[in-house]
């Protein structure tokens, strides 16, 4: 008798398309209305029933299963993910990130794959837009906040640049 292997949702590797807590729950939609029409078409198969369902999965979630060497061929493998993935969009890491402009989808996922390897390897982020912020990230996490924008740059160095700012007067 084998005994299969049961993933919980620590042991999952998100892949790059997975940027956010929202794709996380893409994902998880997307596996519930796939459970669903798994089992209503055996449910209409049992009952003489033949219809046809696509039940292909995105691209997203091909990457995801991929990666996990999952599979969505029995309820109990359905269930059993979609109760993990439940887990794993409640307690995932996640880091907030204001931008000055807004980042396009390339640019945050090239981010999240150096947060996952230098931070935590199930990170996301939640992407926000401040154009007060010049330039530069306002980055915060449920402990610590840091402010890596030019406004801060220029307010730290108010000072030194009236300073420069004399001088250049000075000297014409």
């Amino acid at each position: 008798m084998s005994e299969s292997v049961v993933k919980t949702y620590t042991d999952f590797v998100l892949p790059l398309s997975v940027i956010s807590k929202v794709d996380i729950s893409r994902l998880l939609n997307e596996i519930e209305r796939l459970d669903n029409e798994l089992t209503a078409t055996v449910v209409r198969t049992k009952a003489g029933v033949s219809e046809h369902t696509d039940a292909t999965p995105s691209g997203q979630l091909s990457d995801f299963l991929e990666q996990n060497k999952l599979t969505l061929a029995t309820s109990r493998e359905r269930s059993n993910l979609i109760s993990e993935l439940r887990l794993l969009k409640d307690k995932v890491p996640i880091i907030h990130m204001t931008f000055a402009v807004p980042a396009d989808r390339e640019s945050l996922g090239q981010l999240v794959g150096w947060l996952r390897s230098s931070v935590h390897q199930q990170a996301v982020i939640t992407v926000g837009l401040q154009p007060a912020l010049i330039a530069g990230v306002y980055l915060r996490t449920p402990n610590h906040v840091h402010d890596f924008s030019l406004r801060a740059m220029l307010a730290g160095g108010h000072g030194l640049l009236v300073k420069e700012l004399e001088m250049l007067r000075g000297s014409k």
